[in-house]
């Protein structure tokens, strides 16, 4: 099922990662085409801005994943809704606080970032001032959109989360070209058309949330210090990572400049800008691998996220392999949607032929920084982050720059994620004490983490025909385990009716319908864990609703209820998750 779940999860992810970065996407090609050199400098040092405002979305987006996702597995409601309201709360906090910073120093924060001294002959610097207010507008929706983007995969919402992205790709560039066929203003006018395609996205993902059934409540009462803390301190590895490509786009931007001035900055403001959509396909493997990883991480389960390393590599080197090699073959009409100067196009073409050889290390890399982040190894994501996106990079940048010009910095890209990836493997073999590249190895887990593997009982029901012998084997498991033949045949019974009744009632449509069934013994108990892809169904609730019924209805479902001391329901990534303790 793991395999499954990540294909269903990756498309929506991938267009989900592309939220921020195809309205950066069309701004750069529509001024690059329309508003010339200068406009295109101007944007390009514009970007730390716009990744700060990114890095602080994300903090809180990798935050609900990680805390989330571990209350969800773990079947915590209390916690995942005070996970959901914390999150509210601050995104709107850092929203207005931003907008304020920005549009009140506006002029210093554009001579920090590399645009000059304003004077009436440094249009670089207006531009740039032009773009930042039209962008800070859309502050509080780009930010939204981010945090909104992890809660609507956990509910199962992608079709969505597809229909949000598209129409703010299309509602950004018809306002794109209306702004530089009609209403003329400029870099500003590009940077509002962005801001209010973020609001559309924000206007159709938002909706999900004022729906009766959505599974995330806001709840004031549950805003305390602590929560927010915790949540804070999962994403901490996310800002750190985010930060880290600030810095590095900043001391990118001064090297360039040095080396062979705006030019060098206009082709890496296309190179940057493009390199942000195929990087969508790396970080669409990894934010679904961060997802999974905490839900995985809260339920203990050894095996899925074993797994998860597994499909998480494979998809991760296939994906970005595809697209290293339309790229290569693609590099230059790409450029030219960008760019009309010869001088700037040719470095573009040249350092995007480049820049996409790291691609397939890349998306390893930042695969296995948030698998780290799931599973609690912050240390370990918080230096990936640094050694990727900052340090090596910015390190192989300069040195062959020395060397080689603009060539050296666009080599550095592949240089910094290679050397990352080295370091990470030799990081694993020294904490496993060999050199071994099995997904055991790989998923870095404790001896002491979860239940033992002798302990856990597992099987996939498909078919009618299975619920009879994979009941009959989970008491033969719990025989074995010295249980006594009443506790293991309620086992069997509970796990026969229950499936039977999923089979019956769930196995529907054209839908490639699957049951997981595990079976731990915890201090000496049996735990039941029934894990289905069907349509939404809490037993614990339902019999609730229906407790008035004749006695004789749902007799399956409430003969299981009644043999049990504790159940517990919670709808997670769209599958029901049962858990029955005996």
């Amino acid at each position: 099922m793991i395999k499954k779940l990540f294909k269903q999860m990756l498309l929506t992810q991938i267009l989900s990662s592309m939220t921020v970065t195809l309205c950066m996407l069309i701004d750069s090609m529509m001024i690059g085409r329309y508003l010339g050199v200068d406009s295109m400098t101007a944007y390009g040092l514009a970007t730390p801005v716009l990744l700060v405002f990114a890095a602080l979305g994300c903090l809180i987006s990798a935050g609900v994943q990680v805390m989330c996702g571990k209350t969800m597995g773990s079947g915590d409601k209390d916690g995942t809704d005070a996970c959901f309201t914390v999150s509210v709360v601050l995104a709107a906090l850092i929203s207005v606080v931003g907008m304020i910073v920005v549009l009140c120093f506006t002029d210093p924060i554009c001579t920090l970032l590399g645009a000059g001294k304003p004077s009436a002959d440094n249009e670089v610097f207006t531009l740039t001032k032009d773009y930042l207010r039209g962008f800070i507008i859309g502050a509080p929706a780009f930010i939204a959109a981010q945090i909104m983007v992890p809660y609507m995969q956990m509910s199962g919402s992608r079709i969505r989360l597809v229909v949000a992205v598209a129409l703010m790709t299309v509602g950004d560039i018809a306002m794109d070209i209306l702004n530089v066929t009609v209403f003329k203003q400029g870099t500003f006018g590009m940077g509002l058309a962005s801001s209010i395609s973020y609001y559309i996205a924000f206007v159709i993902g938002v909706a999900y949330f004022f729906k009766r059934d959505c599974i995330f409540k806001f709840r004031l009462g549950l805003v305390k210090a602590k929560v927010c803390a915790r949540m804070v301190k999962d994403g901490v590895p996310t800002l750190i990572n985010q930060v880290s490509l600030v810095l590095l786009t900043f001391v990118l931007n001064k090297i360039l400049l040095d080396v062979q001035g705006k030019h060098a900055v206009a082709a890496y403001s296309v190179i940057s800008t493009v390199g942000n959509i195929c990087y969508a396909f790396s970080s669409g493997v990894a934010a679904v691998t961060l997802t999974l990883s905490s839900i995985f991480f809260g339920d203990e389960d050894r095996t899925s996220l074993r797994q998860l390393v597994r499909v998480m590599c494979y998809y991760g080197v296939l994906i970005c392999s595809v697209v290293t090699l339309i790229v290569l073959a693609a590099a230059k009409p790409m450029v030219t949607l960008f760019l009309t100067d010869m001088e700037a196009k040719d470095m573009a073409v040249a350092g995007f032929r480049l820049f996409v050889l790291s691609l397939v290390p890349c998306a390893l890399n930042t695969s296995f920084k948030n698998y780290f982040q799931g599973i609690g190894r912050v240390k370990a994501t918080m230096t990936i982050s640094v050694f990727q996106n900052f340090a090596l990079t910015a390190l192989a940048a300069f040195v062959l720059s020395r060397f080689f010009s603009v060539t050296g910095v666009w080599l550095g890209f592949v240089c910094g994620e290679t050397i990352t990836l080295i370091c990470i493997v030799l990081a694993v073999f020294a904490a496993n004490k060999k050199a071994s590249f099995n997904t055991q190895s790989f998923a870095m887990l404790s001896d002491t983490f979860g239940i033992d593997e002798k302990d856990c009982f597992e099987a996939s029901i498909v078919k009618q025909e299975d619920v009879v012998d994979v009941s009959q084997k989970a008491a033969d498991f719990c025989i074995s385990h010295g249980l006594s033949m009443k506790i293991s045949n309620l086992i069997a019974l509970s796990t026969e009716e229950m499936a039977n009744n999923i089979v019956v009632h769930g196995f529907k449509g054209k839908k490639d319908h699957s049951i997981d069934i595990r079976v731990m013994i915890k201090g000496g108990a049996p735990v039941l864990r029934i894990r289905d892809n069907c349509m939404n169904f809490d037993p614990v609730k339902y019999l609730e609703l229906h407790k008035d019924d004749d006695p004789a209805s749902h007799i399956g479902i409430r003969m299981v209820m009644k043999l049990v001391k504790d159940a517990n329901y919670v709808n997670s990534l769209g599958l029901n998750n049962l858990t029955l303790t005996l």
